[in-house]
């Protein structure tokens, strides 16, 4: 099943591996364009990317605005989110990613914090070689092994959510 976000991007649903929950398992791969897998009450996984880019006009700090805005109408429309997965960064290419990604995981901790909902970081090696069989797996390895699932992610960057999803589901039953 495909879905539409307002920003016209395709949202993919598959099947879960595990079958129906109650629980909201939300995974995230932080960035300007942060990939995004959700594992909702009624079993399936739904996946996308969303966009935290500065407009012209926009302050410092607007990105981060919009992606608690972004995570708190998640939360109303799909959750209560139970459980919080992000990929675990330890080196970036440059200085402005850097900053790009601790300015989002400062604000998704203290968004999960605010509301009680347990959050954890996983190494990008981790994923990688869960989804892949290889720690310093290629983008276009995750895109496939995404493929491979049933899934079909716009970049790499949904191919990872979707992948550290599978990977909290498959080895700690999504629970943080």
């Amino acid at each position: 099943m495909t879905h539409s976000t307002e920003h016209g991007r395709a949202l993919q649903t598959c099947a879960s591996p595990q079958g129906p929950r109650f629980r909201v398992t939300l995974a995230l791969d932080l960035g300007t364009t942060t990939g995004w897998a959700l594992h909702g009450h009624d079993g399936l996984i739904t996946s996308g990317t969303v966009s935290f880019k500065p407009r012209r006009f926009d302050g410092g700090g607007m990105r981060y605005l919009r992606f608690t805005n972004w995570l708190t109408e998640l939360d109303r429309l799909s959750g209560p989110i139970t459980a919080i997965w992000f990929e675990e960064v330890r080196r970036h290419a440059g200085t402005d990613a850097a900053h790009v990604y601790g300015g989002l995981m400062a604000s998704l901790t203290s968004w999960a914090e605010l509301r009680g909902i347990p959050y954890e970081g996983v190494p990008v090696g981790t994923i990688k070689r869960h989804a892949t069989g290889k720690g310093n797996a290629p983008k276009q390895a995750m895109i496939e092994a995404a493929r491979a699932r049933g899934f079909s992610p716009a970049d790499d960057n949904e191919a990872d959510a979707i992948a550290l999803l599978v990977w909290a589901i498959e080895t700690r039953g999504g629970v943080a």
